[in-house]
């Protein structure tokens, strides 16, 4: 039986830090599933496709083991998501305390919801502590150097976004 974990988020955009969590979690699962969210509540910078186009390249491009991760799209309930991928487990990275305070709630209500679905937590590489799509965004937004912040793509596409 493999061991399947799904990383969900907005990915709005990825950054060096979710890679890093992903390649360290593929020391402990046989396969990752990078699952963007669709939420109509939020309004991306980027669009769906955009966002699973440069989370594949990024993929590709930085994860040697690249074959073992696939990335698609979700909307509605994590935990349905789950249920029809076959995998009961939830892979989550936290920075800081804050951090905790709100996947802890996600994952108590994902418990609720499905009982067989396990959270997995894993601290961020001290590299990455600050960093978040947001603040990324932001930086870029003002011309800031994000360069080794986020992947090439990414880099290239947060321009082309902020440069019109």
């Amino acid at each position: 039986m493999k061991r399947t974990a799904v990383y969900a988020g907005s990915f709005d955009p990825i950054t060096n830090g979710h890679l890093s969590l992903v390649k360290r979690a593929l020391q402990i699962f046989d396969k990752i599933v990078i699952a963007i969210a669709v939420n109509p509540e939020k309004s991306p910078l980027f669009t769906l496709e955009e966002r699973l186009e440069m989370t594949r390249i990024a993929v590709r491009e930085t994860i040697s083991e690249s074959e073992r991760v696939e990335v698609d799209h979700f909307e509605g309930l994590l935990v349905e998501y789950l249920k029809k991928r076959g995998a009961n487990v939830i892979l989550r990275g936290l920075r800081a305390v804050s951090d905790f305070d709100y996947e802890l709630q996600l994952a108590l209500m994902n418990r609720y919801l499905n009982p067989d679905i396990q959270s997995v937590f894993l601290m961020t590489d001290f590299r990455w502590l600050f960093l978040s799509s947001t603040i990324v965004k932001q930086a870029a937004r003002f011309g800031g150097d994000i360069e080794g912040l986020v992947p090439r793509i990414v880099a290239e596409k947060l321009k082309e976004k902020f440069s019109r």
